[in-house]
């Protein structure tokens, strides 16, 4: 029987998986880092948490994830024209010392079983907008490009700083990075524009954790993106998490499979809700891996998380999963 991690590397590779990679099995993720232990996000219930940018971020009970607050007190950068006025990024080097506990959690992973993940959230592009607000960012990318583009360059040499802290101290073989790029329906922006703006950022931070050692790219958006995949591609993403069902996953698999794997395949919102069953979560779960296959599909809610908002939903998604690699494999 092949270990989580080997199943895993045969899936995405397309060679001779024993059974479906089981949703996030195969990763130990580690969040103990410096940046994140002094700049927790919200727990479910907890409001009004500050980010080290400055984001006022919330998370009510019995949603999703924590959003930032954008009401005009909190917007913190009021004018993209003169976003240096507003955007002070935080640290991006700390002591050794402030990486203790991370280091402890990257050595204890046997590696042989899983990959030890570094976490990043929220990404270039999310950072972007809740810096600014939504609305604001959007019309920003037409207003004032040059603004946007010293932004997002900004923001990116602080992530690549960082990335070069987690490379030195932790030594991860992985990398799980959050950005959501779209809505369940459609990207935020168009191809073009994304090309243009984030592309060429996310081709220097993947590059960066590429060159440190990281064999495994995982990037995280539960949205509609199909229209980037290519771009994904070329900045070096190896699996595509959160893939919802409206990207039509078979056809990408069929187009992408050896390049570029997709996890997901089972909309979050379709069995982690109030009322939820185990039929639902059954149903769902054999429409995925049989619409989907045993080649690049990594089979689990669109989540992006070991988790669910609901107790006991991601573990009754990850019985099923057992069950349909016994019939199928």
């Amino acid at each position: 029987m092949l270990t989580k991690r080997e199943n895993l590397l045969e899936t995405i590779r397309g060679g001779k998986p024993d059974r479906f990679v089981n949703q996030y099995e195969a990763f130990d993720i580690i969040r103990e880092d410096p940046y994140t232990l002094k700049y927790p996000d919200p727990n479910p219930g907890e409001l009004d948490v500050k980010t080290g940018w400055g984001v006022t971020k919330t998370w009510p009970r019995d949603l999703p994830g924590a959003f930032p607050i954008h009401d005009e007190a909190h917007i913190v950068c009021k004018d993209i024209a003169a976003w240096k006025d507003y955007v002070k990024a935080p640290p991006a080097v700390y002591p050794e010392e402030a990486w203790e506990a991370a280091v402890r959690h990257a050595e204890s992973v046997d590696r042989k079983e899983k990959f030890a993940m570094a976490f990043i959230a929220p990404g270039v592009f999310e950072q972007c907008h809740y810096l600014l607000e939504i609305q604001n960012c959007m019309m920003a990318f037409y207003e004032e490009p040059e603004a946007m583009h010293e932004l997002i360059d900004y923001i990116t040499d602080w992530e690549i700083q960082y990335a070069e802290q987690i490379c030195k101290y932790m030594k991860p073989d992985g990398l799980f990075h959050h950005d959501d790029w779209g809505s369940q329906i459609s990207t935020f922006i168009s191809p073009e524009m994304f090309g243009e703006f984030y592309l060429p950022a996310y081709k220097k931070i993947y590059s960066c954790y590429r060159e440190n050692g990281v064999e495994l790219i995982v990037h995280h958006s539960d949205s509609y993106a199909a229209t980037l995949v290519p771009y994904m591609i070329d900045m070096g993403i190896d699996i595509w998490q959160g893939v919802m069902t409206s990207n039509n996953i078979p056809e990408l698999i069929q187009k992408y499979g050896p390049q570029i794997s997709f996890m997901g395949g089972i909309d979050s919102a379709s069995i982690d809700h109030p009322g939820w069953t185990k039929e639902e979560v059954r149903r769902e779960v054999q429409r995925a891996c049989r619409e989907c296959g045993k080649l690049y599909f990594i089979p689990g809610a669109s989540q992006g998380l070991p988790l669910s908002t609901f107790e006991g939903v991601y573990e009754a998604t990850s019985e099923e999963i057992d069950a349909v690699s016994r019939e199928m494999f």
